[in-house]
């Protein structure tokens, strides 16, 4: 099973827009992918979910951390690094079988010129301590706001040809 994550909770964000994106090109593959945006998260999940605590509103979406075979992060960039609520995420899921000897994809993107590049970097570390391993092809969307456009779709022709190659790499693995 591959999860694409949203990775932040702002609404009417970009990231959505990108990991919906990657939902569409992995189902003209033929593979099915669930997206879990961290807007769903329990507005409380700080109080309720973190520390070994489980919430009724948090079970669900631990049993489908639990169930993921491959995650697919939609990484923006908050203040050059990974949105704070991604970590609280992580922290809130059961550590270590949530994401321990499983795969990931990391895309970056950002407003900038860089595509979070820096963030990404940062959160490699956070899947390298919690043992989620990191596919090497890893891309970064610069000025995503102005590459999507009403459809949701790229377009620049270098994006969608990285994304359709680092989709292609990654489910062989």
């Amino acid at each position: 099973m591959i999860t694409i994550v949203a990775s932040t909770n702002r609404p009417g964000s970009s990231t959505l827009k990108v990991a919906r994106y990657y939902q569409r090109k992995l189902a003209e593959k033929g593979v099915e992918a669930t997206l879990l945006s961290l807007i769903d998260l329990p507005h409380d999940v700080i109080k309720t979910d973190m520390y070994g605590a489980r919430s009724e509103a948090f079970k669900p979406i631990q049993k489908l951390v639990t169930d993921t075979e491959k995650f697919i992060f939609i990484i923006p960039e908050y203040n050059g690094s990974f949105p704070g609520v991604l970590k609280v995420f992580i922290d809130a899921c059961d550590f270590p079988q949530s994401f321990y000897d499983k795969k990931a994809l990391l895309v970056g993107v950002s407003s900038g010129k860089y595509g979070n590049i820096r963030g990404v970097e940062h959160f490699t570390g956070v899947c390298n301590y919690i043992n989620l391993h990191v596919h090497p092809n890893r891309i970064h969307i610069p000025a995503v706001h102005k590459d999507l456009d009403a459809e949701g779709n790229f377009t620049q022709p270098d994006t969608t040809r990285f994304v359709d190659e680092q989709l292609e790499r990654f489910l062989k693995v």
